[in-house]
């Protein structure tokens, strides 16, 4: 119990007597005993995270969809109700391929048994239950499918087809499919990928979906297009998919541990001799940066709507997946310290030694 009178009166008058404050000692410690036998650790299979706050303040746009949500997140936002459509058409589409002898019941039912492994993926709460997130994953998974078959082989694509047939909607599409709060476990569009491939019931050959996915955004970074022999081991959804295309078409070792030093801008490193120049263009990577003898190579960057899109939500996933190292993030830093005026700018994008399109 709280002491209530002290020795030398030092009480203001204008308070009367202090009021006696007294501690349930037992009660609070069981509450944090609570409290602390949660995990407290998040999980390994996290991988599909909220953008902190202090990312999200410098531009809210960059991470919310237009168009088209997929997983829980972004399901009940206003502009997302007006796709669901084109997500159930794509799934009858699919369904009712005489080539694909999947049902709707049997896609629901295998899906149930990694609905628990899937939630686990998802570093933040979940506000829907078993059923409905099965019902998520499903829809959303088979449309992203779907799509990506569809863009691959036109003979898929029916004439009233409401994406390849509207520019927008692809537009809408390579952003939205970026962002690191609207992404989907690889595992689970693997699951529906297989369950509803043509080889279920034919022998015809089906690219794997990593290709399928990363020709959809073959020209969303960089204009050349990807190695198709590399095995994307161990991915975790689609823009972990994009930045392991961006790491392992770099020569650049993925674990080499380099010391970043501040960068001078473009003309401070002209006015000091350095000379600039775009790399060979059978550099595969926009990581691919290299300095020898007084000259910085930079590879030339594909720049377009969705460019800063997908550079903020890649440094978002490495700056809150654990283990990740920050290679997006460095080349971000890099490149935002070469350009602090027009003039920087200006010389990077000089005709005969361009490094960024003009």
């Amino acid at each position: 119990m709280a002491k209530s009178e002290s020795d030398g009166d030092t009480r203001d008058p204008s308070h009367g007597e202090d009021d006696q404050v007294i501690v349930d000692i037992d009660s609070l410690t069981s509450s944090v005993e609570s409290m602390m036998s949660q995990d407290l650790i998040m999980s390994d299979k996290c991988c599909i995270f909220r953008v902190p706050p202090i990312l999200r303040r410098h531009s809210k746009r960059a991470y919310i969809p237009n168009a088209f949500s997929i997983g829980p997140w972004h399901r009940n936002h206003p502009l997302m109700q007006y796709t669901k459509k084109i997500k159930l058409k794509y799934l009858k589409g699919l369904l009712s391929r005489e080539s694909n002898s999947v049902t709707l019941k049997e896609l629901f039912e295998s899906t149930r048994e990694i609905e628990k492994e899937a939630r686990s993926c998802y570093a933040g709460p979940i506000d829907v239950g078993a059923e409905d997130f099965v019902r998520l994953l499903v829809i959303d998974g088979c449309f992203l499918i779907e799509l990506f078959r569809k863009d691959q082989n036109i003979c898929l694509r029916e004439k009233d087809d409401p994406i390849f047939n509207m520019s927008c909607m692809l537009q809408y599409l390579h952003h939205d499919l970026i962002l690191v709060e609207n992404q989907i476990p690889w595992f689970v569009l693997e699951h529906l990928f297989n369950k509803t491939s043509a080889k279920q019931s034919t022998q015809v050959e089906e690219p794997n979906l990593a290709h399928l996915a990363l020709q959809f955004f073959a020209n969303i970074v960089s204009s050349n297009p990807p190695n198709t022999n590399t095995h994307f081991n161990g991915t975790k959804h689609l823009l972990h998919l994009l930045r392991n295309w961006l790491v392992m078409s770099s020569r650049n070792d993925e674990d080499e541990q380099t010391r970043w030093e501040p960068m001078p801008s473009a003309t401070d490193l002209v006015d000091a001799g350095i000379k600039l120049k775009v790399s060979d263009t059978k550099q595969r990577s926009i990581l691919d940066i290299k300095f020898n003898n007084g000259l910085l190579e930079i590879p030339s960057m594909l720049i377009q709507e969705t460019s800063e899109v997908i550079i903020r939500n890649l440094i978002s996933y490495e700056q809150c997946s654990p283990k990740c190292t920050d290679r997006i993030t460095s080349y971000a830093i890099l490149i935002d310290n070469l350009i602090n005026t027009t003039k920087d700018l200006d010389i990077l994008t000089r005709r005969g030694e361009q490094v960024l399109p003009a």
